[in-house]
């Protein structure tokens, strides 16, 4: 079973430096995780539509409408970091702060959530994630920038093994999330039209 502290230790690790056994630990590195996984967790998180944080919901319309501009406004689901499409594709909308405008009288919102359940990813997202933290709090904990440069490649690494693996699986034909994966000869002829 995997851990927010695994996937913090696995960071430290690559570091050279002292695990951890809490976030709350009183520690430089303890204090440095609990201060940063979260952030980087969900930067990273938002950076790609990971299969494993893909979710589908159904929004209710808000009471209040926006004053002008659009028709309705629904509230973007708490868990909420990065909106992939609304199944009207083709509809007219606006995300502004924490809400979709839209004249739509219903909104199904695909989306990117907030995973807290590292079990919940898939493993080569939480390499990633502990990639980015590696390399996010490398100075911090080493005052080694070259060690940081070197974090941030291995980050960046990880990011595109990890893409790559989590693009190939499945076959997308759903045009909600505003791509599909069968392209046609015509569609390169078309686009040089």
């Amino acid at each position: 079973m995997a851990s927010v502290i695994e996937i913090c230790n696995s960071a430290l690790n690559q570091l050279g430096a002292s695990t951890i056994l809490s976030l709350t630990e009183n520690s430089k590195n303890g204090r440095l995780c609990n201060a940063r996984y979260e952030t980087v967790k969900d930067s990273v998180l938002r950076s790609h539509p990971w299969n494993s944080a893909i979710k589908r919901q159904t929004l209710a319309a808000d009471t209040a409408n926006p004053d002008w501009g659009f028709a309705k406004q629904y509230t973007l689901p708490s868990d909420c970091l990065r909106v992939l499409s609304i199944q009207n594709y083709d509809s007219n909308y606006k995300i502004e702060g924490r809400k979709i405008l839209t004249n739509d009288s219903s909104v199904k919102l695909i989306y990117i959530a907030r995973i807290t359940d590292p079990n919940e990813m898939d493993v080569l997202l939480r390499e990633t994630i502990a990639a980015a933290l590696a390399s996010d709090i490398a100075y911090a904990v080493t005052a080694n920038a070259t060690l940081q440069q070197r974090m941030a490649e291995k980050y960046q690494l990880k990011l595109s093994e990890a893409r790559h693996a989590d693009a190939g699986e499945g076959y997308n034909t759903d045009a909600t999330l505003g791509v599909t994966d069968n392209i046609s000869s015509e569609d390169f002829i078309n686009s040089r039209l």
